[in-house]
């Protein structure tokens, strides 16, 4: 299974950036989709973005559109997610997880249920 480690959250104001980094070992970050999905206090995980490392494809939440930015680094096995305009609904604990294969699509949506995932790292957007 692969192994996931995520960092670069933190605390910044409305209209801030931040990026999170994502970086995998066990396994290639081209053989598998990777993506974020975060989760607020007291709400469910929701699918934010995520990219398919075969093809390149790269898939986001119709709520970040146009604000987030997913990319790898295949020499560092690192996936990153560069987060910009953040609001205070963007708030929460943001997870990295993938699924190992080769897929035709990695759809935002479905990226709470990838099994492998981080530790998670938290996000707050002060307004």
């Amino acid at each position: 299974q692969v192994q996931l480690v995520d960092s670069g959250g933190g605390s910044v104001q409305a209209g801030g950036s931040l990026r999170l980094a994502c970086e995998a070992s066990g396994y290639s970050v081209t053989s598998m989709c990777v993506g974020w999905y975060r989760q607020a206090p007291g709400k469910g995980r929701v699918g934010v973005v995520a990219i398919n490392s075969v093809g390149g494809g790269t898939y986001y939440a119709d709520f970040v559109k146009d604000r987030f930015t997913i990319s790898q680094d295949r020499a560092e096995n690192t996936v990153y997610l560069q987060m910009n305009s953040l609001q205070a609904d963007d708030t929460g604990m943001y997870y990295c997880a993938a699924r190992l294969g080769w897929w035709n699509a990695c759809p935002a949506s479905r990226v709470p249920e990838y099994t492998s995932r981080a530790q998670g790292t938290q996000v707050t957007v002060s307004s």
